[in-house]
């Protein structure tokens, strides 16, 4: 007897929930099914795998290596399922994965055009940032993400788009006006940032030395829309990539947007799998219409 998919299931949600209650609601069982089946697996391994007691489930050292493998076996079960459901036509689920610099102003129109074009496709959308993204199209959660393609060595990819970073300031700010700026324009300015685990970050911190300016150490946000308002109030000046700049913070008449005109105040945006994935015939047919419809928001970007 040997442990079966289900039960792989059940002890990876244990592990992912902290509490069997909750690992037998999200898998729409009972809990003593859910209880008695993770023993049955302890039984046949002759192993304990969870630690249970009153503040939750704790995986063991052995549960840990067991929940590691259970989620390759997992990912490749999925992977032969949605191989098995590939007919020409972009059908079946995709789980993507999308950063919130992106996600929120990209993935409006792509929803509505991939479900008038392909009408079988059923689309699930994470956001997470760059560390969160690879570590579950590593371990099978997501199916392909749209991220930075620097953060995912060795992954296969197609590239969406290249777009600039501009500055948001405030109507009265010495850098108000019209078209492009020079990176010397922002010579001894305080820079807004996102934190500093966002590779976004990384691009505004390596612009900012280029520059002679100085990253802000007074406020530091967690999203674009927060360093967008502290720049309305004269806090300093944002860096904002031009997907968000364009299809975002453009309606708002209380900020002037203005690009940067240098090599380095840009980013790549991507459209990543693993390469041992059979559906990159699916990810290709997608990435067609993700790559239009960036083009479409980015149409005013500086060329």
């Amino acid at each position: 007897m040997r442990p079966t998919l289900r039960q792989l299931q059940y002890i990876v949600a244990v592990s992912e929930t902290g509490r069997f209650h909750e690992a037998a609601k999200r898998l729409h069982v009972s809990q003593p099914s859910l209880s008695a089946q993770v023993a049955d697996v302890e039984e046949q391994l002759d192993v304990q795998l969870i630690e249970r007691g009153r503040n939750g489930a704790l995986m063991t050292p052995y549960g840990e290596e067991f929940v590691r493998r259970a989620r390759l076996i997992l990912r490749d079960v999925e992977d032969l399922k949605s191989a098995m459901k590939t007919r020409g036509a972009l059908s079946g689920r995709i789980r993507l994965g999308v950063l919130p610099s992106v996600g929120p102003y990209l993935l409006p129109p792509v929803v509505k055009d991939l479900h008038r074009t392909y009408p079988e496709l059923r689309l699930i959308v994470e956001e997470h940032w760059t560390d969160r993204l690879h570590a579950h199209l590593l371990d099978g959660t997501l199916d392909c993400v749209i991220s930075t393609p620097e953060d995912h060595k060795d992954m296969a990819s197609i590239l969406l788009f290249e777009e600039h970073l501009w500055i948001c300031a405030a109507p009265d700010d010495g850098l108000a006006g019209d078209g492009p700026i020079k990176i010397e324009d922002l010579s001894g300015r305080e820079i807004l940032s996102v934190g500093q685990s966002q590779r976004l970050s990384v691009a505004v911190n390596n612009l900012a030395k280029l520059a002679g300016a100085d990253i802000s150490t007074v406020f530091t946000g967690t999203s674009l829309d927060a360093i967008r308002h502290m720049a309305a109030t004269g806090a300093g000046i944002a860096i904002l990539p031009a997907i968000y700049a364009l299809s975002e913070a453009s309606r708002d008449a209380d900020l002037v947007l203005r690009p940067i005109d240098h090599p380095t105040a840009q980013r790549r945006v991507s459209l990543i799998w693993r390469p041992t994935s059979p559906m990159a015939p699916s990810f290709e047919q997608m990435a067609d219409i993700l790559r239009d419809d960036a083009h479409a928001i980015l149409k005013n970007d500086l060329d």
